[in-house]
């Protein structure tokens, strides 16, 4: 079951990791939220040292914890 989040506005989002190839060669692991659950990289949990908060538009984003 993927990690779900339900914003200020009563919408669900789902947490999603993609791993990707920047222009200069590194890799580099990136986490989003969709609205619906995607078959390739979907998460059951936050990763450890992230939480989730919520922007003023009620978009959910990752952030590191303190």
């Amino acid at each position: 079951m993927a990690f779900s989040f339900t914003n200020s506005k009563n919408k669900t989002y789902y947490l999603h990791k993609k791993d990707t190839t920047l222009k200069n060669g590194r890799q580099q692991t990136i986490y989003f939220f969709a609205k619906e659950v995607k078959d390739e990289g979907a998460l059951n949990a936050v990763p450890d040292g992230y939480m989730v908060s919520e922007s003023r538009n009620g978009l959910p984003v990752l952030k590191k914890a303190a």
